[in-house]
């Protein structure tokens, strides 16, 4: 299901997934193919880890990577979870062809 909320975005932020919704900023992003697709991704990881799990490694990393980094986004960009999204997104029909825990041979490789 996918819910409009345009208050609950920080900076350049347009769209999250939280388990079963996909949140976009505003409406006409409903027809960016491409931004659902990377939040589709997140959803099966969410629910392939049984939700609250994904959050817990998701922030884990997150903090790992801010740690190593030193740099808010550049952390962002290098959850595991994230890279496997942003590499993927294009392929609309992703997916379909996805073994479960991909996201998994993203932790190491740059």
């Amino acid at each position: 299901m996918i819910l409009v909320f345009k208050h609950f975005f920080y900076k350049n932020y347009v769209g999250l997934s939280l388990w079963p919704f996909i949140i976009l900023k505003n409406p006409s992003l409903r027809e960016d193919e491409v931004l659902i697709n990377h939040e589709k991704i997140h959803l099966v990881q969410q629910a392939e880890l049984l939700i609250l799990p994904f959050y817990f490694f998701y922030f884990t990393e997150y903090l790992i990577r801010i740690i190593w980094y030193l740099d808010t986004y550049k952390a962002y960009q290098n959850i595991s979870f994230e890279r496997e999204a942003y590499i993927h997104e294009h392929n609309l029909d992703y997916i379909k062809s996805r073994r479960p825990l991909s996201f998994i041979k993203y932790l190491w490789r740059s």
